[in-house]
């Protein structure tokens, strides 16, 4: 198997990134839409905020996940950061998930000196659930309804994970 890559996100990343979220399991496990448009994440790319990190995942030279963490602007949250991810259909349990949040982790308690790293994830996405657990993260609540998605709603768990260090 080939080593996984990841590395902050260019703007010319925008049409890998658009071919991750036509994945059927990328577009239903997250709030993103079916039949993404390379526009919508070229504008997107194109000017990044200096508080919000985007990281793609690379197999042999290929975008095959990506990454986008936003740091809370609010003073008294500066410590806190959210996160989303997704990854094509046909790279899930390879270690691309594993490879992307380690990069975060990394960066928030080394580099960023946050405190509290906080998700959203559809509670009938235990392979998530389990990845997010192995890195410590902890089921905190339920959203119930949080999301449509596939003509119904859906609830999520709220999960973080919190830097005692």
């Amino acid at each position: 198997m080939s080593k996984v890559l990841v590395r902050r996100s260019e703007p010319e990343d925008a049409a890998g990134i658009k071919v991750i979220f036509e994945c059927e399991n990328a577009y239903s496990q997250t709030l993103q839409l079916p039949l993404p448009s390379v526009n919508d994440w070229q504008q997107r790319m194109a000017d990044v905020p200096d508080n919000l990190y985007s990281f793609v995942a690379e197999i042999d030279g290929k975008i095959v996940g990506s990454l986008g963490c936003e740091v809370c602007k609010n003073p008294r949250r500066r410590h806190v950061a959210s996160f989303g991810m997704g990854v094509m259909d046909d790279h899930q349990g390879q270690g691309v998930g594993s490879a992307l949040l380690s990069a975060l982790v990394k960066l928030c308690d080394q580099w960023l000196n946050l405190r509290r790293l906080e998700l959203t994830v559809y509670t009938d996405n235990e392979p998530a659930i389990a990845l997010y657990k192995k890195f410590g993260f902890e089921i905190e609540g339920e959203c119930v309804d949080f999301a449509f998605r596939d003509g119904k709603f859906v609830n999520a768990f709220s999960m973080a994970r919190i830097n005692n260090n």
